[in-house]
């Protein structure tokens, strides 16, 4: 904690700011360890506060010691305009993608000395790269859908429905220690799984039917993220060459994804074996995205995407294939950007068939 409020008051003074409003809830926790959800973290280059309101202030003094609490009173917004005439603070910067056009309006009214700039980006950009406790805690969110995952392999059979499918999901990850899901599961079967984001239904399984699951885990704060496809009891020859496609262009991603390629690189791997293998078109979303206190953030890999990858990074590798004639395949793993590679944290096997 000491060494990202370290970085992010490097930043703060280098933009010439005065003070940094962070109010995204995930920004908020990585600065300050705070997991209320209300207030606004105030950190200066000499300055560390936490406003709330009288629901959090225990909760501050326990999460985030290091921050002085203000309390703010039932006008919160006169309260931290107090807060900042009496640090003196004139140039403030904020969460542009998080803080609304009326709050801001507001912070204006109740502050008109002071000039309010957006300052997207200047957490994320700490948050991009993990340290060895996030990283940690990552590999624990991951081993939990893994075992998840292992266990609906065993489980599935023909004469279930999607939602039975997502609802044991969710028994199983949050009996085992699971804080909540990571996002609302995702479970396409037949021609539904040719909707990357396909919402749970009533359709029932049937034996051959091609099946991908997306799901994952939130413990200790920290997200995984988890895809498998497979047909159940049997699936065709050409069902079976398309998982084929979809798996060499993961494990090619997986081995080319070194500290300095950019995401339109890495996604560029994996797209190049799925196109030439015939499948043009059909894979219609990017490689994939960082993962952390948030399902998504930064680095991204996809066509457009200009970020450039660093040591520590932990992104999916998840290229799919989908046709609405039959449905989709997409294998998702989550991995760690190293300094000579990447090492995959995602165990659970890849097969093209389960059950039956």
């Amino acid at each position: 904690m000491t060494d990202r409020i370290a970085a992010l008051q490097r930043s703060i003074s280098e933009r010439g700011l005065d003070a940094l409003f962070v109010t995204e809830p995930g920004n908020r926790r990585y600065v300050s360890g705070f997991t209320g959800s209300n207030g606004v973290v105030i950190v200066g280059p000499d300055t560390l506060y936490l406003a709330t309101d009288f629901r959090y202030h225990e909760q501050v003094r326990q999460q985030a010691p290091r921050f002085e609490l203000v309390e703010l009173g039932v006008d919160q917004d006169k309260g931290l305009a107090a807060c900042v005439d009496g640090i003196g603070l004139e140039r403030i910067g904020f969460d542009g993608a998080h803080v609304t056009v009326d709050q801001l309006e507001r912070w204006r009214k109740t502050m008109p000395d002071v000039t309010f700039e957006s300052a997207s980006g200047m957490v994320e950009a700490l948050r991009g790269v993990k340290d060895a406790e996030e990283i940690a805690r990552l590999r624990a969110a991951v081993e939990l859908a893994d075992e998840a995952m292992a266990h609906i392999m065993g489980w599935i059979r023909p004469g279930v429905t999607e939602r039975d499918v997502a609802w044991e999901l969710e028994v199983y990850m949050r009996t085992h220690g699971a804080e909540k899901l990571s996002f609302d599961t995702i479970v396409g079967s037949g021609v539904n799984g040719a909707r990357p984001h396909a919402v749970v239904s009533d359709r029932v399984i049937e034996r051959g039917d091609p099946v991908v699951i997306d799901m994952g885990a939130l413990l200790d704060g920290y997200c995984s993220d988890l895809t498998r496809s497979f047909c159940v009891g049997e699936a065709t020859d050409a069902y079976q060459r398309a998982w084929g496609l979809v798996l060499e262009a993961q494990v090619a991603a997986e081995q080319a994804i070194k500290p300095g390629m950019t995401g339109r690189e890495a996604d560029a791997v994996a797209r190049e074996i799925i196109y030439h293998g015939g499948y043009e078109g059909k894979f219609g979303h990017g490689l994939g995205h960082g993962v952390g206190l948030a399902i998504h953030e930064s680095p991204y890999a996809s066509q457009r995407s200009n970020d450039t990858l660093q040591a520590g990074n932990v992104v999916t590798v998840e290229p799919g294939v989908y046709d609405l004639a039959w449905g989709g395949i997409r294998l998702e793993d989550m991995v760690v950007v190293r300094e000579n590679g990447c090492e995959v944290l995602t165990r659970v096997p890849k097969v093209p068939v389960v059950g039956g």
